[in-house]
């Protein structure tokens, strides 16, 4: 199966949500992919990230819950683009925004936005999901990459890693 973060069936199929609860962790890491494909599409010109995250949700068969919650990630990071942008490149010694790679440097925007702007997800489920999304995704380095970034990140701010 083809891998590359804009394949329509690269996302992973987790659970669906039981009604009235929060998403569980599958499909909480499945919202994480979609919503990572999405920036990534963004970022190498191939759209919308919104109409890209329909598309994409329509053929992973996500559920309501995991489509709404990749819809809110992909907004999140949008709305903080600038100032995740400007922390990453704080972060990311001896790189330049524009010279990491575009999966590397979407699964980074969701960890910041994670750490820095969503209420309630633990740091350590934070940095470990983009750690394993980079792994997936990414390069042979991406994994400990995204980690040494989020982890410092995450110690500067006083809230483990």
């Amino acid at each position: 199966m083809d891998r590359s973060p804009a394949a329509p069936g690269a996302a992973v199929t987790g659970a669906h949500p039981a009604e009235g609860g929060p998403p569980p962790v599958s499909s909480r890491r499945q919202a994480r992919e979609l919503a990572m494909q999405a920036l990534f599409a963004r970022d190498v010109g191939q759209g919308r990230p919104q109409d890209i995250l329909t598309y994409l949700c329509a053929e992973a068969g996500a559920s309501a819950e995991v489509a709404a919650h990749a819809g809110e990630l992909v907004a999140g990071v949008l709305g903080h683009l600038a100032e995740i942008d400007r922390r990453i490149a704080a972060y990311a010694r001896d790189w330049t925004l524009p010279r990491l790679a575009a999966v590397d440097r979407n699964v980074l925007r969701l960890g910041v936005l994670e750490l820095c702007h969503v209420p309630g997800v633990p740091p350590g489920a934070a940095i470990n999901e983009a750690v394993e999304i980079a792994k997936a995704y990414g390069g042979e380095d991406s994994g400990r990459f995204v980690n040494g970034v989020l982890g410092q990140l995450a110690r500067d701010r006083g809230v483990g890693g």
